[in-house]
């Protein structure tokens, strides 16, 4: 008789995103052996599907790349709100527009994008103008190889919502980006151990810093800019081409218990939609208001919206600003 096909999962992640003890975890439990692709950008990983890349189970977009993927078709009913265990997600989380009642995606992780920077060379620097500052001095910069984000902080920087889709303020602030782009080296997501070897004084990037900071107290710090910031969710979709959809929907549902969302957050040190997983997890991480923000930081954080055919603006001036150095 032929040996029974091993049970399988494949996950399309952000790149460092999910705590491999969680999948061991699954495995476990389960049988089920999971694999892990990683991605940068919710625009390579929609290139990726789109182009028909198959095998694929469960993904990972942002808020707005939810509602883009559902709107093209991408997306399969998984019914994860109607789930035991999904009374422990918090409501203000289920934020997907196409997606009211969580019938697709599970909320995931919550976080927001500031400034990784190097004490030594940066000092006490509290927001953008003091990161652009840096720049104007000669010292080396990084920003995200990402358009949203990095339009973002022009828009924040002219006072406009990160969602603004008038054409005279998304130049404006792909002005902005171009007036201060002296010293940035690179748009990149590679850009943490350059701030740990002194190679980049400073870097926009991800809360998940603080995983690097708790290593290197000494060396580097993250913060959140007083000028504002973005804020980002991921949620957990399963692909209307998953190859074992039954596997994915168990475990959206075995990420839906607290001690397993804990688990992720205590070496991701991202937010967790996950009400009794806060109780969870280690002081350190909920004390730290880079990570759990107080309620005045959290309201001068905006979350990305589908923006549709108003996109396309952003992308020409996203070429202008990558041709301008």
């Amino acid at each position: 008789m032929a040996a029974m096909a091993q049970e399988t999962l494949s996950l399309y992640n952000w790149g460092d995103y999910i705590n491999p003890a969680v999948l061991e975890a699954f495995t476990e439990e389960t049988g089920i052996e999971v694999t892990l692709d990683t991605y940068g950008s919710n625009e390579e990983m929609l290139a990726k599907i789109q182009a028909g890349a198959t095998g694929y189970d469960i993904v990972f977009p942002s808020v707005h790349m939810h509602d883009i993927m559902f709107q093209l078709g991408l997306l399969a009913k998984t019914d994860i709100g109607e789930a035991p265990g999904f009374e422990n997600i918090d409501p203000q989380f289920v934020r997907a527009e196409t997606d009211p009642d969580a019938e697709y995606c599970l909320p995931y992780a919550w976080g927001n994008v500031g400034i990784v920077y190097n004490k030594e060379l940066a000092g006490d620097i509290k927001g953008w103008e003091d990161f652009f500052a840096l720049g104007a001095e000669g010292k080396k910069i990084t920003l995200l190889d990402d358009l949203r984000e990095t339009i973002g902080i022009g828009l924040i920087m002219t006072g406009n919502s990160v969602n603004a889709t008038e054409p005279d303020k998304i130049a404006g602030a792909a002005d902005y980006i171009i007036d201060n782009i002296e010293g940035v080296t690179a748009f990149t997501y590679d850009s943490v151990p350059q701030v740990i070897s002194g190679d980049v004084a400073a870097a926009h990037w991800y809360v998940g810093a603080n995983i690097f900071v708790a290593e290197n107290p000494d060396t580097i710090d993250y913060i959140i800019p007083e000028e504002g910031a973005t804020l980002y969710q991921e949620d957990m979709c399963l692909l209307a081409s998953a190859p074992n959809p039954e596997n994915a929907k168990k475990f959206m549902e075995f990420y839906l218990r607290p001690e397993i969302a804990a688990m992720n957050v205590e070496q991701q040190m991202n937010g967790t939609p996950n009400m009794p997983a806060q109780e969870l997890i280690p002081a350190e991480i909920g004390a730290n208001e880079t990570i759990y923000p107080p309620q005045d930081v959290l309201e001068k954080l905006e979350i990305f919206k589908d923006l549709g055919r108003d996109l396309q603006l952003y992308n020409a001036e996203w070429t202008r600003i990558k041709t301008s150095q």
